[in-house]
């Protein structure tokens, strides 16, 4: 698989293959908060340091939805980059708690491919994506299929 375009084309695909991505994000209390107010999500816990102290973490956690919408874009370069959409996520799982400072890594493994039934220059690549903190704790994953173009007939 390339990693230096923007995406791979379907034939470049290889089931079982693993590929980890180059790109990295630290989650910042700006990053966290700005989410926050974007999706509306004003549970305590995500923008109360106070309150966020008197609860199980003892600490502000970062909105997941955030963390998940960040491992999908650390795989673009990789996974989607010639995608003509992303058909669904599925078994989106929270592993682990993730906080301000923490930064994530993400990898991607192929689990199955299969050529469009109704067009010829396109084919559906079936991944699962699993992100880790910078202590290789895994925090998140979920699996999808990607509609991808097939390479540009020379």
């Amino acid at each position: 698989m390339n990693v230096n375009q923007m995406g791979n084309y379907f034939d470049d695909f290889v089931v079982g293959e693993t590929v980890r991505h180059p790109l990295s994000k630290t989650i910042f209390e700006s990053d966290n908060n700005f989410f926050s107010l974007l999706t509306m999500n004003n549970h305590p816990v995500h923008t109360n340091l106070d309150y966020a102290s008197r609860n199980q973490h003892e600490k502000i956690l970062v909105v997941g939805t955030l963390v998940f919408s960040l491992s999908v874009g650390l795989t673009v370069g990789e996974i989607s980059g010639q995608a003509i959409a992303n058909l669904d996520y599925e078994q989106v799982k929270h592993l682990a708690p993730v906080f301000i400072g923490d930064t994530i890594y993400a990898e991607t493994t192929v689990l199955d491919k299969r050529e469009s039934k109704s067009k010829s220059d396109r084919g559906i690549v079936y991944v699962e994506t699993v992100a880790y903190n910078q202590n290789k704790t895994p925090v998140l994953s979920f699996r999808r299929h990607v509609l991808v173009k097939k390479a540009p007939v020379k």
